[in-house]
């Protein structure tokens, strides 16, 4: 051996035994990596599962309304304006009606007439039908039918103009908010469509979503609810179901169906304002204190036809990979539960 050798042996072991550890760790990582990459693992887990539906949406009122005036007209009165909470039944515009009262004055005025027609026409001719012969009468009393018929003609035409000094005058058949006020000025002629009143009641918001057909079916009425509305995003709003449509709604993409959902809170302070949107989301099946892995660590055993042998996982086992038949449960958001086969903090490897 050269002398140089003799000398430095000590050096040449150590770097040796550094470049085996290297080579060592190199092999380890290798062995556990799959297609140049880490290979995934889980420790088998025990707790509750929960599958949740999220559905967005925003707040809507069971009752709102649109007020018009039923004929075109002068605006004489405007009692609201936006913003006002308004009584049931309370009147917040009008119009000129001056018109309207002496026209029904007018119609009284005939009606009058037609009465005293009637009763003249009724005097000469009831009595003397029956000195008449039968074409006679039958002629007599063809004229006291009409007679009869043209005071309730006139009749009618009071009712009529009764009801349209009725409608001069609009009220609210709802309490609640004014949201619009198409013509708040009073002097203008205006026809129905350009003197709007919309009027919503606070009381009555729910949240309303829309619910894909194949998802309306996992939810029922008197659900509890979790709304996340993006005016208060950091807020976990409490409420429930009140009430899922039967039919789809209309003009949507696909077969939707509405979700109306109440609130726990009333809405007191109006924090729940018309239009508001967010989310809802919906506990749909829930599975207690049972062991579990992610779906994708369960492999199957099948046959040439597809019929399935066996599922199974590749467990840890003193420190190797050992294929281990197992039996599974219920999928809940691509985890799967455990029925046998593992326990609690087992090694699985994808």
């Amino acid at each position: 051996m050269p002398q140089f050798l003799k000398r430095k042996w000590y050096i040449i072991v150590i770097v040796l035994a550094i470049i085996g550890f290297i080579f060592f760790k190199i092999s380890s990582s290798t062995a556990s990596t799959k297609n140049g990459k880490k290979q995934a693992s889980f420790k088998v887990k025990r707790q509750s599962l929960k599958e949740a539906l999220t559905l967005s949406g925003s707040i809507d009122a069971e009752e709102k309304v649109t007020l018009r005036f039923q004929s075109s007209g002068r605006l004489s009165w405007v009692g609201v304006k936006e913003g006002d909470y308004v009584k049931k039944y309370q009147t917040i515009a009008s119009l000129d009606q001056r018109e309207l009262r002496k026209t029904l004055e007018k119609y009284l005025n005939t009606y009058v007439n037609e009465r005293y027609d009637f009763e003249q026409t009724h005097d000469d001719y009831w009595q003397k039908q029956y000195a008449l012969s039968d074409g006679l009468k039958r002629e007599a009393g063809r004229i006291i039918n009409k007679s009869q018929n043209d005071l309730n003609s006139s009749v009618l035409d009071i009712e009529l103009k009764q009801l349209s000094l009725e409608y001069a005058s609009l009220w609210t058949p709802i309490e609640g908010i004014v949201t619009k006020v198409g013509s708040p000025f009073a002097g203008v002629n205006m026809t129905p469509a350009q003197a709007e009143f919309e009027i919503i009641n606070p009381k009555t918001v729910y949240f309303s979503a829309t619910a894909d057909q194949n998802d309306v079916i996992k939810l029922k009425e008197g659900a509890k609810v979790e709304l996340i509305l993006d005016a208060y995003p950091d807020k976990t709003i409490q409420g429930k179901i009140m009430m899922m449509s039967f039919v789809p709604k209309t003009d949507e993409t696909g077969t939707v169906y509405e979700v109306k959902i109440t609130f726990n809170d009333a809405n007191d302070s109006n924090k729940f304002r018309f239009g508001m949107t967010g989310d809802a989301s919906f506990t749909v099946r829930e599975f207690k204190n049972v062991l579990y892995i992610p779906t994708k660590y369960v492999k199957t055993d099948k046959k040439s036809d597809g019929t399935l042998i066996q599922n199974y996982v590749l467990k840890k086992v003193n420190g190797n990979q050992a294929k281990t038949t197992i039996e599974i449960g219920e999928e809940v958001d691509e985890n799967t539960i455990i029925a046998s086969g593992l326990k609690e903090n087992d090694v699985v490897y994808d």
